[in-house]
């Protein structure tokens, strides 16, 4: 996995072995004549400061480089992060179902599982049957608890990074200001006698654009993915991060007021939401309306893919809908890639989309911009829930306080 952000590692006698691990893990340096040149420590410093990262297993040799010096010799010996020293586990909690994995550090999936778990349970018994979920995925995935370097998990709900607490969520009753690290660790410990690890939370858009962006489009430097399922939500990626607004409220598209949901009432109380007009969950409730058996975004995602006339229209309208807020968003932003993702992200909404978007949106903000469908599917906010976990853990000044405590 490609297109981390662009961190730039302190230069001089201040650059540490988690700046040089950075600049390996990027590609910037890959050899120990290229990390001098990049901090300006001597040989002898950068080698005291990779031996930590060999001995704690996060740094291995690999194939010779090309030569460092034009005067020729031996080929340099470069250096790759060693993806096998550990794993990370993550979920992605929709309405209705969830899926669970265990990952590579680099973002591989080594086992999954797919099931029905109904976010109105409530938090305690949703995360307490994802602890299971990760217990037996690592036990099919043959790797032991003390392997396990973290966890993520992506929720259809705006968060407080900071708690990794949902806050006001409108389709999540129950769990606003909820542990859910704590909640989630003590499961996790509870069916696999772990010890204690980092969990971390983000909104499900958010980490499905990060995992996209990372994997298929690394050098966009704008990146916006909406997701169209049981709500309408839309995740920022901005030169390699996630853009989340100061409290975690960025990209809650499905809550901008429209005037053909003038009498619509939304699930959040408000009426006129965008959601509640051109949401999975509006398109399967108009659907039912006309007698067509349809309960969710899930149920209007089968019937899209069976062919069926009615919800291609209706999925074609709410598209049209969706795309004239895009109109907006795109001119703001200028991004590079538009993606559309979720339950609905088929051709006909994605040809609704398009038609306004072209329509309402300046030529000069649309010259450059690729309108695409997910790449990953129902893995995205997987990959991106993995990968939040590992520039958590592997950010500089986190691998001084780890290899601290490995008494490296």
């Amino acid at each position: 996995m490609t297109g981390r952000p662009g961190r730039t590692g302190r230069a001089g006698s201040q650059a540490s072995a988690g700046d040089l691990l950075e600049l390996v893990r990027s590609g910037r340096a890959t050899t120990r004549g290229a990390l001098q040149h990049a901090t300006g420590l001597s040989r002898a410093t950068v080698g005291q400061r990779l031996d930590r990262l060999f001995r704690a297993g996060w740094l291995r040799e690999g194939a010779g480089g090309p030569v460092d010096s034009p005067l020729g010799g031996r080929p340099s010996i470069t250096l790759e992060f060693d993806d096998a020293h550990a794993v990370v586990l993550s979920a992605d909690l929709d309405t209705r179902h969830a899926r669970a994995a265990v990952l590579t550090l680099t973002g591989e999936i080594l086992a999954e599982h797919s099931g029905v778990l109904v976010i109105e349970d409530g938090p305690d018994a949703v995360l307490g049957e994802l602890g299971r979920w990760f217990a037996e995925l690592l036990e099919k995935a043959g790797h032991r608890t003390d392997e396990v370097c973290g966890i993520g998990l992506a929720v259809p709900g705006p968060v407080d990074t900071d708690t990794g607490r949902v806050v006001q969520p409108p389709i999540m009753p129950g769990w606003d200001g909820y542990d859910i690290r704590g909640r989630l660790a003590r499961a996790f410990t509870e069916h696999s006698g772990a010890g204690p690890l980092p969990v971390l939370v983000d909104n499900d858009a958010n980490l499905m654009a990060y995992g996209e962006q990372r994997t298929a489009y690394p050098d966009c430097s704008a990146f916006v993915l909406v997701k169209v399922s049981t709500g309408i939500g839309a995740g920022v990626v901005v030169d390699g991060s996630v853009y989340r607004g100061i409290d975690g409220g960025a990209g809650d598209l499905g809550h901008i007021r429209v005037p053909a949901g003038a009498d619509a009432l939304c699930r959040c109380g408000s009426y006129g939401c965008l959601a509640a007009v051109a949401s999975g969950g509006a398109v399967a409730r108009l659907l039912a309306e006309a007698g067509v058996p349809a309960a969710s975004g899930s149920d209007v995602r089968d019937l899209l893919a069976s062919g069926h006339p009615e919800a291609a229209a209706l999925a074609r309208d709410a598209g049209r809908q969706v795309g004239d807020v895009l109109a907006t968003v795109v001119t703001l932003l200028n991004p590079g890639v538009l993606m559309i993702a979720g339950d609905l992200a088929g051709t006909p909404f994605l040809t609704g989309v398009r038609e306004l978007l072209y329509q309402r949106a300046l030529p000069r903000s649309t010259a450059h911009l690729d309108v695409v469908t997910s790449r990953l599917g129902e893995r995205a906010g997987l990959v991106g829930a993995g990968a939040m976990v590992v520039e958590y853990l592997y950010a500089p000044e986190r691998v001084e306080e780890r290899l601290a405590a490995l008494g490296v």
